[in-house]
């Protein structure tokens, strides 16, 4: 397998050039790539660091989310092989929408993105968390539910940081499996309950981790707790989402997206 180094240079926090290109550089299965990340690259100084830095790297890859036309003129000159999301995507949006692109660092992931928002989502999400306080259901936008270790606190939390969105999530346990129903305090809320399960051999891998050897982790248990849980969905028509190959990422598109 042939090894390269791709550099992610970005004026803010990173997030959306590394999305970019991992997800590009993943349809090359015959490379392996080393990412480094280069965030913050927001001052001409910097910029002209970071481009002497990527001419010193023998045959890098470059991925650039930099607004500034003149940091981009900077980077330029490392000589690298540059992907520039702007230069790329910018002409054509110009071009349908008949407006010059107002160059502006950072917008996507700034201050100007619900900040306050999105705490209190979190906020809402931690104190929420596991079944805790019941009787603050009704304020969620989303209740995730399913057996434990299945992936609700950090899609919850996930959902809240990224989308300010106000989730709670609600364990169920092998006494609410035994039940012909859902718990009644999930019942007057159904419409916003969303069902996460995944493959019984990959939540005992998960519980092993956490408990070895114990009942709580052997396949069995699992088989079972899943195939239960799996009954009650179906029983009150519930969306279900597998998330044995999933990421968190994947996990809530689907949430937000049904």
């Amino acid at each position: 397998m042939k090894n390269r180094i791709a550099f992610c240079v970005s004026d803010h926090t990173g997030v959306t050039v590394e999305a970019v290109a991992k997800s590009v550089l993943a349809q090359f299965p015959a490379f392996e790539f080393s990412l480094i990340m280069l965030p913050f690259v927001d001052s001409p100084e910097k910029a002209q660091a970071v481009a002497a830095r990527i001419a010193a790297t023998t045959d890098a890859l470059v991925f650039s989310t930099l607004a500034d036309p003149a940091l981009r003129t900077l980077l330029r000159g490392s000589h690298a092989r540059l992907f520039d999301v702007f230069d790329l995507i910018s002409p054509a949006v110009e071009n349908v929408l008949g407006q010059p692109a107002t160059p502006s660092g950072g917008r996507t992931h700034g201050m100007a993105n619900n900040y306050e928002l999105r705490m209190d989502a979190v906020n809402f999400s931690l104190a929420l968390d596991d079944g805790l306080q019941p009787q603050r259901l009704d304020q969620a936008d989303l209740i995730l539910i399913g057996v434990s270790r299945v992936g609700k606190t950090p899609t919850a939390l996930y959902l809240a940081l990224q989308y300010g969105l106000r989730v709670a999530n609600y364990p169920l346990t092998p006494d609410d499996l035994e039940q012909n129903g859902l718990p009644g305090v999930l019942l007057a809320h159904l419409p916003r309950l969303r069902a996460l399960t995944l493959s019984a051999e990959r939540l005992a891998a998960i519980r092993q981790a956490r408990y070895p050897d114990s009942r709580y982790a052997s396949l069995a248990q699992c088989r079972e707790e899943l195939a239960a849980a799996e009954r009650l969905f179906e029983r009150h028509a519930l969306p279900v989402i597998d998330t044995t190959r999933m990421s968190v990422e994947e996990i809530a598109a689907r949430l937000r997206n049904p």
